[in-house]
């Protein structure tokens, strides 16, 4: 078998380099695109390999559970995208999420996390790791100095979600790399908003980063996925070994089709970022819009911090409107070319309410505390003409 990605010269590959040819070994077949292996089991050649498989004797794989030939390129080309040495793909975001906590914390340990975090992390957080004697305060997540004093003798584990959902805040990723440091604790980031192609939080010094790969790594809504990309030592030991015995795993048809949207993952968030800034310098001039949250608007309070922490902008905005729920609703109701589906990160434009959908969880009061209007709209920017967006939009404000 020959491995593929080797450039002609020294240089580094580049990003979509990488996101085309990273893990790729051609088996005798010569395929052009990567096998899908759809098999539960493996054979081997004798009793005494088997027994050596079993006992990690001997490298190969053993049962699709635990190694798959299509997930360990899926594996290998997030980890080479993100800056990390090690990849662990998981059945979905939730589940990558939970692995991390399950397999790095017991009874006792402490978490901080950042306020406003999608719903079913918070619900993760409260209903199933408290259970388990696993503690969560949360923080603003641009309050700095609420961070450091949330940190107790037992916190392990800084979590947060950068840019934020939905009212995209930035976080520094770097300052926050020194906090966990200095108090001893894991930093992850969960960097779904923003994939490999526009944040690399890893190289701020994030110990983990986690990812939804249902969404932008997608990129056309087919499949659920997640993973965790990390340093070797920690994802070898306790997280590979949590993944394995609990079967978190991903499938092997998933991975294929996200190996697939890795491949055009740059182009595409070029062409969803482009588009995103173009829709929010519209709607900020809108009549009708009070207020709108992108990172690309000089308006945005940190609007510097992002142009420095990442390539582009994102595809993702927010929009207030007047009317509350109702005049939220009645936007929503009016799109024809947005889908409504709170899913994210597809090449077609969604739009959703967070307040009755992602975040109901946080509840009224939670909402207002960590600043989600009840006019709050969240759009995912699509790769659609940018003009027939606005159109549409257009229409429905004017509805």
């Amino acid at each position: 078998m020959k491995y593929q990605c080797e450039p002609s010269n020294s240089a580094v590959p580049g990003l979509s380099t990488v996101g085309v040819w990273e893990g790729v070994v051609r088996t005798d077949e010569q395929e052009q695109s990567e096998p899908l292996f759809l098999t539960s089991s493996f054979v081997f050649d004798s009793a005494q390999q088997a027994a050596a498989r079993f006992a990690g004797e001997e490298a190969g794989n053993v049962y699709s559970r635990v190694t798959n030939p299509t997930v360990r390129v899926f594996e290998k080309r997030l980890a080479a995208l993100e800056g990390g040495e090690r990849c662990v793909a998981t059945g979905s975001g939730m589940s990558a999420i939970l692995t991390c906590v399950m397999a790095l914390l017991k009874s006792g340990d402490h978490i901080v996390s950042s306020q406003g975090i999608f719903g079913s992390t918070l619900g993760l957080f409260e209903d199933i790791f408290a259970r388990f004697g696993v503690r969560t305060d949360y923080v603003p997540l641009t309050d700095y100095a609420a961070w450091a004093a949330a940190i107790a003798p037992e916190t392990r584990m800084l979590f947060l979600e950068t840019p934020s959902n939905p009212l995209m805040e930035i976080a520094d990723i770097a300052r926050l790399a020194e906090l966990a440091e200095a108090h001893r604790c894991m930093l992850v980031v969960d960097n779904c908003f923003c994939t490999p192609a526009l944040q690399q939080p890893i190289k701020l010094g994030a110990d983990l980063v986690v990812h939804s790969a249902t969404k932008y790594l997608d990129g056309q809504g087919r499949c659920v996925g997640g993973a965790i990309v990390g340093r070797d030592a920690v994802l070898e030991t306790d997280i590979l070994a949590f993944s394995r015995n609990a079967g978190p795993s991903l499938s092997p048809f998933n991975a294929w089709v996200f190996l697939k949207g890795l491949e055009t993952l740059q182009l595409r968030m070029g062409a969803h970022c482009d588009n995103a800034f173009t829709l929010a310098r519209w709607l900020d001039e809108h009549p009708k819009v009070i207020a709108v949250h992108y990172p690309g608007l000089s308006s945005h309070p940190q609007h510097a911090l992002a142009a420095r922490q990442q390539t582009q902008f994102g595809g993702m905005l927010s929009f207030e409107v007047t009317g509350g729920r109702e005049g939220a609703w009645r936007v929503i109701d009016a799109v024809r070319l947005f889908s409504i589906t709170a899913n994210l990160g597809d090449t077609k434009s969604t739009i959703t309410h967070p307040a009755t959908t992602t975040h109901r969880r946080l509840g009224e009061e939670g909402c207002a505390r960590t600043g989600i209007a009840a006019g709050l709209v969240r759009l995912s920017v699509g790769i659609e003409d940018v003009e027939d967006l606005i159109a549409d939009l257009d229409f429905a404000l004017g509805d």
